[in-house]
């Protein structure tokens, strides 16, 4: 069941929605000062069926009139939370899958390796191509400030950085923009390695 702008600005109870298969992706939104840019954020996340939106630092969170506008109410349907910073996020988000390793390991007697892996988009010197880099579930991408970017702080915690190449003048695109290019690689990318191992079971 697919829902037009119209039907979800109306919703009134998400709960009522069909559950549907996300993937193990999270959306860490640094400082992104432009609520409609956190809006359609929303919009993007849900397409993409990712998990789960974190907001930290200097971001507007729901209900905001210029988000649910932006969102066109997708902001009732991905879960969210906000958080001080990046760093307590990412902090929370290697605890919480370190624990699925214990108890993955205690149930089936044999140890998981199931680790998150942390990107940053961002421009930088260490960056790799975002369509060269390796992307394994599950994972959280980095998006920053739309003036100055990824604080330094964060990047340091990231285990990859990946930048979109820019060919003109203009050194970056917009979050949104960006976040849908590498976004939609990600999960397609993931997509065909799935097909791939189905039918080799086959």
């Amino acid at each position: 069941m697919r829902l037009n702008a119209q039907q979800l600005r109306q919703l009134k109870k998400p709960e009522k929605l069909p559950k549907i298969r996300r993937y193990p992706i999270y959306f860490i939104l640094e400082n992104i000062y432009d609520t409609y840019n956190i809006g359609g954020l929303f919009r993007l996340a849900d397409a993409l069926a990712i998990e789960k939106i974190y907001l930290c630092g200097e971001c507007e969170t729901p209900p905001n009139h210029k988000i649910k506008k932006a969102s066109i109410g997708t902001d009732k349907i991905v879960a969210w939370e906000y958080k001080r910073s990046a760093a307590e996020i990412i902090d929370e988000l290697r605890k919480r899958y370190s624990l699925l390793i214990i108890r993955d390991s205690e149930r089936n007697k044999k140890k998981k390796n199931i680790q998150i892996t942390i990107i940053a988009v961002e421009q930088h010197p260490n960056a790799l191509p975002y369509f060269k880099a390796n992307y394994q579930l599950p994972l959280a991408l980095i998006f920053g400030n739309e003036t100055y970017g990824i604080l330094p702080e964060t990047l340091k915690l990231a285990d990859q950085i990946v930048e979109i190449p820019m060919f003109g003048i203009n050194k970056s695109l917009n979050v949104i923009v960006s976040a849908a290019i590498v976004g939609y690689h990600i999960t397609l990318a993931i997509a065909a390695k799935t097909r791939k191992t189905t039918a080799k079971k086959a």
